[in-house]
């Protein structure tokens, strides 16, 4: 097995803490369906929000999902680059895998979708 890291971003429409958390919830769900993971095989998941929100830290979704509890997780800003991409989560979860790396699918929902067209596309 290697460590992979798996890329993933979604946006919210208001800065609100019940929409923060789905959304995250939602966009984990999406990498650890479509990556066939499970909670034991992540080493590390690293979140980051764009500076425009605020509501809550995005962390406490996945630790409330059931074996999730123990993954080390981490919040942080993203860099506050004029004309970047406003109200966005993004997910990089590190897992360990003998998938390659073309064989990983990075996943981007709602407005995210623009920040990599190339990688938007889910397997279906």
């Amino acid at each position: 097995m290697v460590n992979r890291g798996i890329r993933g971003a979604t946006t919210v429409n208001h800065n609100e803490e019940t929409e923060i958390l789905r959304e995250t919830v939602l966009l984990l769900r999406e990498i650890v369906e479509h990556n066939d993971v499970i909670a034991e095989d992540i080493c590390s998941v690293w979140i980051t929000m764009t500076t425009d929100l605020d509501a809550t830290f995005p962390a406490r979704a996945i630790r409330e999902i059931e074996g999730w509890e123990m993954v080390p997780l981490m919040c942080s800003v993203e860099i506050p680059v004029k004309g970047s991409l406003p109200q966005c989560i993004r997910l990089m979860v590190q897992v360990n895998t003998n998938k390659t790396q073309k064989e990983i699918r990075h996943i981007y929902l709602n407005e995210a979708k623009k920040l990599r067209p190339d990688l938007s596309q889910s397997k279906s």
